[in-house]
């Protein structure tokens, strides 16, 4: 059920205080779907936003900056009428992603070295 749903949440959200930021109140967000996947008797999905997503943006635009050196594939963007400078400002974007990623990576160890002191 949906309350029991939100009770667990905020039992874990209570237990675990400590590994969430509260500069985001709230940041656990639920939803109960009534329907289930026809092939299994439960489902669950989670998302999560956290600096470990870095790496993979990372590794994202590692790859893109690969083939877009090579323009592979970039033919057939440009043939369905993309612009060659809508690529940069994607890869630009990414970049910026990752660095406020690595912002707040860096904004959580600074915080946990002044708990410390």
């Amino acid at each position: 059920s949906t309350q029991e749903t939100d009770e667990n949440l905020e039992k874990v959200q209570a237990s675990k205080a400590e590994d969430f930021v509260e500069w985001i109140p709230n940041n656990i967000k639920s939803s109960v779907i009534d329907v289930g996947p026809v092939d299994a008797t439960i489902s669950a999905t989670f998302v999560t936003n956290t600096t470990a997503l870095k790496a993979m943006f990372q590794r994202l635009a590692s790859q893109f900056s690969a083939l877009y050196k090579r323009k592979a594939f970039l033919h057939w963007y440009k043939g369905e009428g993309m612009d060659e400078m809508e690529f940069q400002e994607a890869d630009k974007n990414v970049v910026d992603l990752i660095t406020e990623y690595q912002d707040k990576q860096d904004a959580t160890v600074d915080g946990d070295e002044d708990e410390d002191m």
